[in-house]
Parts: structure tokens; C-alpha cells; sequence
């Protein structure tokens, strides 16, 4: 059974950086598509950045220049590294990865809460 988790969220002040990470049970990082949501108060989820398996990512414009998505391989974990963190980047953060034969199956991990504080 596959099993996504994340941490590393938490509470920081405007400018401040936090790094998410995602582990995985039974999951190899790599091959199928992975993405980063993010689930504003009062809004729906969003893509906050996307890795596809031939390793491109794509970043929202709203994160962009400020957050980078990555995979460390020797600890098959995803990491999200936001940096220059505005009030308005405050919301529970998700990682999803793509699986199992042709990448159809979807896992989710349970989210993470960040929340930026002016």
C-alpha cells in the first residue's frame, strides 16, 4: 500500500522560508508525474508546482522564482523549498504522485499546514 506523508510545514513570518517534504511507503519518487497542491482558506486547491518523470518542473506564476520542487533520491523524498514567504502563501500543502502501470494511479498525502504571519 502506497503511503504518502508530509512535514515540515509550520508558522513563519513574511520573508521567511520553509522546506516541505513528502516521504513515501512502498513509492519510488521519479517515474510518474508529481505535484505539489496547496488548499488556500476559503479557496480551492491549486497546483502550487508540477515534476513530471522526465524530470521538468512547472511552477505556478504565484510561486514562481520563489519556491523550488525537488526529488532527493538517496531518501526517496520530494521536497518543496519556499523561500520569500508572503501572507498570502498561508494554506494546508499536499503532495500527489502519479503510479502504478502507465502512472494512472493517484496517492495523496494528508497535508501539511503553513501558515506566514505578517
Amino acid at each position: 500500500q502506497v503511503k504518502l506523508v508530509e512535514s515540515g510545514g509550520g508558522s513563519v513570518q513574511a520573508g521567511g522560508s520553509l522546506k516541505l517534504s513528502c516521504s513515501a511507503s512502498n513509492y519510488i519518487f521519479g517515474t510518474c508525474e508529481m505535484v505539489w497542491y496547496r488548499e488556500r482558506p476559503g479557496k480551492q486547491k491549486e497546483v502550487v508546482s508540477k515534476l513530471s518523470g522526465d524530470g521538468i518542473v512547472n511552477y505556478a506564476d504565484s510561486v514562481k522564482g520563489r519556491f523550488s520542487m525537488f526529488v532527493d533520491n538517496a531518501k526517496n523524498t520530494l521536497h518543496l523549498q519556499m523561500n520569500s514567504l508572503k501572507t498570502e502563501d498561508t494554506a494546508v500543502y499536499y503532495c500527489q504522485a502519479d503510479g502504478g502501470p502507465k502512472c494512472l494511479y493517484n496517492y495523496w498525502g494528508g497535508g501539511t499546514q503553513v501558515t506566514v504571519s505578517s
